[in-house]
């Protein structure tokens, strides 16, 4: 009886372990982590001057000449794709997956990824999940292109933690940042995101269906709860696309595309996700070899793309490169 519950113990304490939520990572590796082709199409004005790997593109200003300040200087403009930003969507609070699974728990206390089953006891109702945002201006620490106006400055940098922010895991309070979100809980409203799945999965998505996250759902509540059952490359899609529209209504992202950012960001409270895409780079970094299909703009089916993307256990937590759509005037 005694061996009966030594054994009994023991696959408690296993079954524990399994379910609690590891810390591992590693760091991008700039050669073989990153689609380079992901900065392409490279336009003047409104015309491609290099593409690479069917990347898409959104609609540039028109004119090859533009001008800024005050005493107006006359330059070109150019069209790109920026790597700029890093999210990662986490399982462990604090666990860094990008600086190679590092555990920064300061012994706050923070929700955990989590699934939920309905009251109704019908399966799987939703999961939560912690994500963070870095700065990774890629293109200014490797030096690839040098004395170019057009790139961020700076270094790799840790920029926002949600376990910090109440909000993340609290609807109502999400409501403070998103009280439009009453208006779209509707079936209308809901059914509309079908056609931003649809245009996401064959290019780009609509910028005016802004509610929508194309085929991961809703855009709504801008905070780490999960309404239904996702797997976790789905997941992870959605919850960056949330948390850099949450970065954008707190004024901490900034517009840098289009006619209004040729001479500088601009505040947009209300996110572009056509100006977006992603790479995956952990734990399977989608690369060139992939049929090309290595960056996603907001909202692309992850039928396309996230097969084998996610392995059990060990990578379960994900990091995504953003690229974001820079206009510049260069020569200002």
């Amino acid at each position: 009886m005694k061996r009966v519950l030594l054994l009994l113990c023991l696959f408690s304490a296993s079954v524990q372990a399994a379910d609690s939520p590891t810390c591992q990572g590693k760091f991008l590796n700039p050669i073989t982590d990153i689609c380079w082709s992901c900065l392409f199409p490279i336009s003047l004005g409104a015309a491609p001057l290099v593409t690479l790997g069917n990347q898409q593109d959104i609609p540039n200003p028109s004119s090859p000449i533009c001008s800024c300040g005050s005493n107006p200087t006359i330059g070109l403009s150019l069209g790109f794709w920026e790597p700029a930003r890093q999210i990662e969507v986490v399982r462990k609070p604090f666990c860094l997956v990008s600086l190679g699974g590092l555990d920064l728990s300061p012994g706050l206390r923070a929700p955990e990824a989590a699934r939920f089953t309905r009251a109704e006891g019908d399966g799987d109702g939703g999961g939560f999940y912690q994500a963070h945002v870095y700065a990774n201006p890629i293109l200014s620490w490797l030096g690839v292109v040098t004395d170019f106006p057009c790139l961020e400055s700076g270094s790799f940098d840790l920029l926002y933690l949600t376990e910090l922010d109440p909000l993340w895991n609290d609807d109502e309070l999400a409501l403070i940042l998103n009280p439009e979100a009453v208006l779209f809980a509707n079936p209308v409203a809901v059914a509309a995101c079908a056609a931003d799945c649809v245009a996401a999965t064959a290019g780009i998505g609509l910028r005016s269906l802004f509610w929508c996250a194309g085929c991961q759902g809703g855009l709504y509540p801008l905070n780490g709860h999960l309404p239904y059952a996702l797997g976790g490359v789905r997941s992870a899609a959605l919850i960056s696309q949330r948390l850099i529209a949450k970065l954008h209504r707190e004024l901490l992202a900034w517009g840098w595309h289009g006619q209004a950012g040729l001479c500088g960001p601009y505040f947009l409270p209300v996110m572009d996700k056509t100006a977006y895409k992603t790479q995956l780079t952990y734990p399977i970094p989608s690369t060139f070899k992939d049929d090309g299909r290595c960056c996603q703009p907001f909202g692309r089916s992850t039928v396309q793309w996230g097969a084998g993307k996610e392995i059990p256990v060990r990578g379960e937590d994900f990091s995504l490169l953003l690229f974001r759509k820079r206009n510049c005037c260069v020569g200002y």
